[in-house]
């Protein structure tokens, strides 16, 4: 069984739900639609008894010609016949429309809820957790769902059926009628006893294909770096592995899964040839006409059939479950950043105080330990310092993006703990070291920080820079194609596009993790300028990688470690020949215009 069940670990926010469990939490989708379900239900009410009704009007056919009837009978049941073939057509069209578009409605409701999930998980599920199995969770898991639960009409029928079936062969005889139902539990329990091994390689399958879903977004994602280093046979050998455990795994699903099949067609095999010699010994010794011989003889086919499918579902009913219970784990996952109130939620400014606040990624990795640190309402705080000082993590704790385990970071007097997440980062403009952008035009991603602003609103904020000169380089000014992830535009070009976000946004609160990249002289005077009207009268926190930027800001922090080992000015922090004054000389000396002129004269 090792062989079976072997392989792929959980996601940590996986979790088991019993089968009440999903299908109570299934019907709360199902819910809202209850008169579409309604009209199903009855079309199957009516569709069963209808198909029940077939072979007894033939056996009363077959015994009324028998006994003498005439050709009238004959044609009276044939139009009756042909009367009920079109009337179960039409409800089949009321059931198939219905179901499906009720099942489609529950799907679009549960996919929408998966990603809202995914949307809003922190960034710290990310760190965590691989994209693209999360996607798969919001894409195949909830179609695998959708595709199971439409097996759910077919079989709500043929249960329907196999009910009025069952009160037809206690009609004709209930001696052979007791006979067939012994033998149906024997299905029940062989299906029963596989239901656990359904649900546990079905897992396994839906797992694999999560990898292979995030081997082909993460190929797709890294494809330029691959081809700058002539890796794509290695992409290539890295997707056939996952592939092909994703075969390997799949193909013992299927195994498990139809190893039900024979089993259950031998039984049902079984079962008929019982049902067959018992029915001809009654109807030889006339305890039954020959119309009822043939009634039973065909009602016993039609009571087999869906017995044998309502088995077998069983084990595809499990493989829904089982997309249903990740797709709900994804729902269900804890927040790992933690809210203590949500009222009150404008953000006052004010002074920003870190106290003796204690931070990691992993247990192991200690970045803050009893950090503190005030900085002054309206001040611009330039953070420098190695990589892996914790500069990053401080941005990052301040906009709620991680969580911090011990201490208290404070906003204008108030624990940032308390204000309502969404209004609180609404509030705060963010520029990250490699600035997104979406796929569609300049004016698109500008407008991403205020949906409601106009092209004219966009226009004036980026002429605010240089006098919109910039957009000169661009081939249709703000309605130009960034192209995907702002391909089309050059890293300063992103900048400016990510620093003229944040203008229209106008924050109270803006956070800059500037990227190393170095860029040319006139797109660095831009982002510069772009940089001191977002910083003026607003408190500023500029994680530092130019001179530009270092020298502009009030106060500068040097970091190491995860501490503070100098604050000052520019000036004051070259004086005093420290830790600083050696950053000066490896990062920032050659961006001086003293050092520019000197290079030059030499």
């Amino acid at each position: 069984m090792s062989s079976v069940f072997g392989g792929l670990a959980t996601d940590s926010y996986d979790r088991h739900y019993s089968d009440s469990d999903l299908i109570r939490r299934i019907w709360h989708y199902v819910q809202p639609h209850k008169a579409r379900l309604a009209t199903v239900v009855i079309s199957l009410i009516l569709l069963s008894l209808l198909s029940a009704a077939f072979p007894v009007l033939v056996a009363q056919g077959v015994d009324q010609i028998a006994s003498g009837g005439g050709q009238a009978v004959l044609i009276r049941l044939i139009a009756i016949i042909m009367t009920i073939g079109v009337v179960v057509w039409v409800l089949n069209y009321i059931r198939f429309r219905g179901f499906t578009t009720l099942i489609g409605d529950v799907v679009l409701e549960m996919r929408s809820n998966a990603f809202k999930a995914a949307v809003f998980h922190d960034l710290a599920f990310y760190d965590e957790h691989i994209s693209g199995k999360v996607i798969s969770r919001v894409t195949s898991d909830t179609h695998e769902f959708g595709q199971t639960m439409r097996l759910v009409g077919d079989i709500l029928n043929q249960l329907a059926v196999v009910l009025v079936l069952l009160v037809v062969l206690f009609r004709i005889e209930w001696r052979l009628a007791c006979l067939q139902l012994v033998l149906s539990p024997l299905l029940f329990y062989l299906v029963k006893g596989w239901r656990k091994i359904a649900r546990k390689v079905t897992r396994q399958g839906t797992r694999a294909m999560a990898n292979v879903n995030s081997a082909i977004q993460e190929a797709i994602t890294g494809i330029s770096v691959a081809k700058n280093f002539r890796q794509e046979g290695s992409i290539y050998g890295e997707f056939s592995a996952v592939n092909a455990e994703s075969y390997r795994i799949n193909f013992r699903r299927g195994l498990v899964l139809s190893t039900v099949f024979p089993v259950l067609h031998g039984l049902v095999g079984i079962g008929v040839a019982l049902m067959l010699y018992a029915g001809g010994r009654a109807a030889g010794i006339g305890l039954i006409s020959a119309g009822a011989w043939y009634l039973f003889v065909s009602t016993v086919d039609r009571f087999w059939f869906p017995i044998m499918q309502l088995a077998a579902f069983w084990s595809q009913f499990q493989g829904g479950l089982a997309a249903s219970e990740r797709v709900f784990a994804l729902i269900d996952a804890e927040p790992m950043v933690l809210q203590t109130e949500s009222a009150g939620s404008t953000l006052i400014p004010g002074d920003i105080t870190f106290e003796k606040v204690d931070f990691h990624y992993e247990k192991n990795e200690q970045v803050l330990n009893e950090f503190s640190l005030e900085i002054s309402a309206g001040q611009s705080v330039a953070l420098v310092g190695h990589t892996g000082a914790g500069k990053s993590s401080l941005v990052k704790l301040l906009a709620r993006f991680y969580e911090f385990q011990s201490g208290l970071i404070c906003v204008g007097g108030r624990d940032i703990r308390t204000f309502d997440l969404q209004d609180y980062r609404r509030q705060i403009g963010i520029v990250s070291q490699s600035p997104f952008l979406f796929s569609g035009s300049l004016a698109d991603n500008v407008r991403y920080a205020c949906p409601e602003a106009s092209d004219s609103d966009i226009l004036e904020v980026a002429h605010s820079i240089g006098d919109g000169e910039w957009l000169y380089a661009l081939p249709d000014g703000i309605k130009t194609d960034v192209g995907e992830r702002g391909s089309r535009l050059s890293l300063g070009q992103r900048q400016l596009v990510a620093l003229n976000r944040v203008l229209l946004q106008d924050p109270i609160l803006f956070l800059l993790d500037e990227a190393t990249a170095s860029v040319d002289p006139f797109t660095e005077s831009q982002i510069q300028e772009a940089l001191d009207l977002i910083v003026k009268n607003r408190t500023s926190i500029l994680i530092a990688h130019r001179l530009s930027t270092v020298r502009s800001a009030d106060v500068i922090i040097v970091m190491r470690r995860g501490e503070i080992i100098e604050r000052g000015n520019h000036s004051a922090l070259m004086d005093s020949s420290g830790h600083y004054a050696d950053l000066y000389n490896t990062y920032f000396r050659h961006q001086s215009l003293e050092y520019i002129e000197a290079i030059g004269r030499d």
